[in-house]
């Protein structure tokens, strides 16, 4: 999910364009297997002879498939819909499957930004991104984000383009 060419500004490019780190999936694919693995097991030792069989392996597959929407199927979309688009001009965070919200931050209203790892989420290459802007948001926090010292690097460096034009232009 990326902010389309014609939507960027005159001289604006786009430079990074990213979803949320994949360790967002990982309780989505274990519940699909556990699922998968629990409703195979039951549709095989419900009793072939019994009379209401077919109503038991039927209501099975009806109760692991709306497990499945909603532990996997719905968190697979959220994440999938979750965008985050870097480029010389913003900061855009946009997400939602049936509603679409976007946040844009101005490089140029941006103040502070902070981020913030744990082990394991060192030992993975993801993070916490905190940008506070001059804006009526405030503080957004960001989590999740993948390669957060890229980004971050990425950031600081078009902060820094951007705090240099605006002396330029003065």
């Amino acid at each position: 999910m990326t902010i389309p060419d014609h939507h960027l500004t005159q001289g604006e490019r786009r430079v990074r364009s990213f979803h949320p780190h994949w360790k967002r999936l990982v309780g989505p694919v274990a519940a699909l297997v556990l699922i998968a693995a629990a409703s195979g097991a039951a549709v095989f030792f419900v009793p072939g002879d019994w009379e209401y069989a077919s109503y038991a392996r039927i209501a099975v597959c009806a109760v692991a498939l709306v497990l499945l929407t909603v532990w996997s199927f719905v968190p697979y979309l959220q994440w999938k819909n979750t965008g985050y688009v870097l480029t010389t001009h913003r900061f855009t965070i946009s997400s939602g499957v049936l509603n679409k919200s976007t946040d844009e931050i101005p490089m140029a209203k941006v103040n502070t930004v902070s981020s913030d790892q744990t082990f394991v989420e060192r030992l993975l290459g993801c993070g916490t991104l905190t940008v506070e802007s001059a804006g009526d948001r405030g503080q957004i926090v960001l989590r999740d984000i993948p390669h957060l010292q890229d980004v971050r690097a990425d950031l600081f460096r078009l902060l820094e383009d951007a705090t240099d034009g605006e002396l330029d232009g003065r």
